[in-house]
């Protein structure tokens, strides 16, 4: 995750403040960043189980214990390694010869004395049968505590928010980019939004108290003011609570007549709790004047202005947040034999295998179901003078229950056991995989042997889910898990081969036919060379065709639903709460792409221990599978385009209550960029005569030259350094020093990006700005700061078989800069931060031992 070349990575921290069965818990890999799904990951060379719908693979699942290499290869890799590697792949590699045993024992926390963390591995390898067999297992767990609640001082509640003064006329900035930023239309105890009692909200016990606003106040931001009480960024975790627990199995043995057989099998479960944010209705409730739980003061202020009804907004304090508790369990099994043979004059090695992987996602929520909830907070006296839902006063057996949220700790408990219940899903992964190489040196040229690799491979991919009745009609205020159910298979066959023209001159190529069930046929292929002219240089060349295809989440599913809040052009970008409705389609096809990698290393003889790499890639992407998300369709809409009017369903008032959004294959996806590696190794005797021990220099970057898309909807944009979002910044870089010295190895680490902006589309402008448009909106301030983290490493070996580490994330503790979330994004409990380029968590200790006899 901390290379520059991956930007983007998905890990627990980045998915908390949503309530979604694709993104709990997990570490996926995002090369390029272009996608944790346009990166492919082998184990081997072979695929791995995906953990989700979407084809993400969670890196935590995989024997990390028997690991002895991992190759990250970013051009052409379609072609040889398989479909969906649209960035690249990289390629987890077993240490299948391993004999002994080891293990590591590591604990944690931060300085903060939160987010406690434990892991624990052990791996054993052994041969039997006069060496012919071989056996390997490997388990592991870790735990991470996580942190339930920011509540770390650096957040300053900054948002952004559209200036309530604006007009097209009058040069002031559209938007705003402001500290101490809250709402002006919820609380935690309720408040009324509208009328001659705005601004009452409830406090302890249903106390009516008065809001301050502050200086700046539109729907629904605040500045100044109350804005602490109002904001409910502490409602949601910073980072989740994980468990991770895995183990592996590998048993193989030499049948003679160069032939092996061997066997897999693995298991791995995560469990994961987390927070996601306050159950917020951002001014979009009524509170009748007679109802039971007005205090006696509003209610009489409510009669005396002859006022029915008002306009109220909640985060509900006394329902709390809404959790989220993820549960995922994959099975992988594996059969294969592969041997040697001669055959047309050459030795040949050949390979077959059959694998199947089973993977079982449990996800549930606890939240208000809609309709009860506000029947319950209907509430009025009956002939009796009790308290009842206004239901009952014409359906006595519906069983409501009164629900006060005029206030904080006024609710009963036995009306939140009436309004909240449990939104849940099961979903069952299968992968089913028959596969056969193989490879030789047919041929040989003056300059040496022609290689050769060919294979084919069926693949299977099936989906089988079920979800709760209430969340299939859309009962819950988030959730509402839908069924997911399809299936698509994959024939694959390819050729491969490296011809030696001259002694520094070689060429590669490669070419797979890949026939999907669902999207059809496609040629993938990749032409390189490598040429080294003299010791000292060497330069390389890729051309290629690369495809991913759409996977069972794009093609199937069945109306996922999220409770989103975003601004709403048509009504002065007020904001509305409302389902964005996901559904899959068969209709799409595979993506294309055409990638350009061109490379040169350097290691000069006259500087032992120096070299120096540089690779330029360019990625170009027809038919991009991408969703226009929401907010995109509302202001499209707005804009004139009325084929996106059809996708939003508006209530009898007006307002927003649900987008429908379905994924489409976009015009064009384009991402360049240029990775840089430098690295030194030097004795320090060298340096300083009579010290002892090497110095070791180590440099990577990736520069982040464009990240383009063209949806043929919205206006094209590049947001190649937008630190707001998933976009890459500008510039990643991760330098390292190291001293290692007998027993001691001792390092200290830079890891960081480059200032950014907020969007590439926005006009920078304080004052004078011209009319902002759909496109380009003005603002206040389009810049985000870079930053830089140092990390630091010391290790010793007791024995040549045991070493223990202490090591210290982000030593000065720094903080993460603060970066405003979107202005028609309102409603997730925001960080303040962004947690894919920042460091949330602060100085982070990690001690550890390893062994290995």
């Amino acid at each position: 995750n901390q290379l520059p070349s991956f930007a983007g990575s998905q890990t627990p921290s980045v998915s908390v403040a949503s309530i979604s069965p694709a993104g709990a818990g997990l570490n996926v890999l995002n090369l390029r960043g272009l996608g944790g799904n346009r990166t492919l990951v082998l184990l081997d060379g072979r695929r791995i189980p995906a953990s989700t719908q979407d084809g993400l693979v969670d890196m935590n699942a995989l024997p990390q214990a028997l690991i002895s290499g991992i190759e990250v290869v970013t051009g052409g890799a379609s072609a040889a390694w398989g479909s969906d590697a649209i960035s690249g792949v990289v390629n987890l590699t077993l240490d299948k010869d391993f004999t002994g045993m080891k293990g590591e024992a590591q604990i944690g926390a931060t300085t903060y004395g939160d987010d406690q963390n434990v892991k624990l591995a052990l791996a054993a390898g052994t041969s039997f049968a006069d060496d012919r067999g071989h056996v390997l297992l490997s388990a592991s767990g870790n735990y991470r505590e996580g942190v339930p609640y920011q509540t770390r001082d650096w957040y300053t509640g900054m948002k952004r928010l559209f200036n309530p003064d604006y007009t097209p006329t009058n040069g002031q900035p559209q938007i705003l980019v402001r500290e101490n930023v809250g709402f002006s239309t919820l609380a935690p105890g309720t408040i009324i939004t509208e009328g001659p009692l705005r601004g009452t909200h409830f406090g302890t016990n249903g106390q009516p108290l008065q809001l301050v606003y502050g200086p700046i106040v539109g729907d629904p931001h605040l500045v100044g003011g109350d804005w602490e009480y109002t904001d409910f960024a502490n409602t949601g975790s910073l980072e989740p609570r994980v468990g991770h627990q895995s183990a592996f199995g590998r048993v193989s043995y030499e049948l003679g007549n160069n032939i092996e057989i061997y066997g897999e099998a693995s298991y791995g479960s995560s469990d994961t709790h987390s927070i996601c944010c306050a159950v917020y209705n951002f001014n979009n409730l009524t509170i009748q004047a007679d109802n039971a739980f007005l205090p006696a003061q509003v209610a009489n202020q409510m009669t005396t202005l002859g006022i029915e009804s008002v306009r109220v907004g909640s985060s509900n304090n006394d329902i709390g947040s809404a959790r989220t508790d993820t549960t995922r369990k994959t099975r992988r099994f594996l059969l294969g034999a592969n041997g040697e043979m001669d055959a047309l004059g050459s030795n040949w090695r050949w390979e077959v295998y059959a694998q199947k992987g089973i993977g079982d996602t449990f996800i549930s929520s606890d939240v208000p179901k809609r309709d009860d909830y506000r029947q319950a907070i209907d509430a009025v006296y009956d002939t009796s003078g009790s308290i009842v839902c206004r239901s009952t006063l014409t359906n006595p057996g519906d069983g409501c229950v009164p629900l006060n949220i005029l206030g904080i700790g006024v609710a009963s408990q036995t009306a939140l056991d009436y309004v909240i219940g449990t939104t849940s899903r099961h979903d069952t992964l299968e992968q089913d995989i028959f596969a056969a190489t193989i490879s030789g040196d047919p041929l040989e040229t003056p300059a040496g042997p022609v290689s050769v690799a060919s294979g084919i491979e069926y693949r299977k991919e099936s989906v089988k889910g079920q979800s709760d009745a209430l969340s299939q009609v859309n009962s819950f205020w988030a959730g509402n898990f839908k069924p997911l159910t399809g299936s698509y298979d994959v024939v694959e066959g390819f050729f491969e081969t490296v011809v030696p023209i001259t002694d520094n001159f070689d060429l590669n190529a490669a070419v797979r036919a890949t026939d999907y069930s669902t999207s059809g046929y496609v040629t993938t292929w990749k032409m390189g060379a490598t040429f080294q002219p003299i010791e000292d240089i060497s330069f390389r060349i890729t051309r290629s065709r690369d495809i991913r295809a759409p996977n069972l989440g794009e093609l199937f599913e069945s109306g996922a639903t999220a409770t989103i809040n975003v601004a709403d052009p048509f009504r002065n970008n007020a904001s509305s709460t409302f389902f964005r409705i996901r559904s899959g389609t068969t209709d799409l096809k595979p993506e294309k792409a055409d990638t350009l990698g061109v490379g040169v290393v350097v290691q000069p003889r006259f500087m032992p221990g120096f070299a120096l790499s540089a690779d330029y890639y360019d990625v170009e992407i027809s038919d991009a599978i991408a969703s226009v998300d929401a907010p995109d369709i509302i202001n499209q809409c707005f804009a004139g385009n009325l084929a996106l009017c059809d996708q939003i369903d508006r209530n009898a008032a007006g307002e927003i209550s649900a987008v429908r959004v379905t994924p489409i294959n976009l015009s064009t996806l384009i991402a360049r960029g240029i990775d840089l590696e430098a690295s030194y190794q030097v004795p320090m005797d060298s340096i300083v005569s009579g010290l002892d021990g090497d110095l070791r220099l180590r440099i990577l970057a990736t520069h982040y030259l464009e990240n383009y898309s063209d949806n043929g909807i919205n206006v094209p944009t590049d947001t190649a350094g937008e630190n707001s979002g998933i976009a890459p910044p500008d510039w990643r870089y991760f330098a390292t020093i190291g001293y290692a010295r007998e027993s001691l190895l001792a390092s200290l680490t830079m890891r960081g990006v480059s200032d950014g902006v907020y969007g590439n589309h926005y006009i920078h402008c304080a004052t004078g700005c011209p009319a902002a448009t759909s496109d380009n909106p003005t603002i206040e301030n389009n810049h985000i700061s870079g930053d830089y983290y140092l990390d630091a490493s010391l290790s010793y070996y007791f024995t040549d078989d045991i070493k223990a580490t202490l090591m210290v994330e982000n030593l000065a503790n720094t903080d993460p800069i603060a970066v405003g979330q979107g202005e028609r994004s309102i409603g997730s409990a925001a960080t303040g931060t962004n947690a894919r380029l920042y460091d949330i968590l602060g100085r982070a200790y990690r001690l550890g031992v390893k062994f290995q006899f």
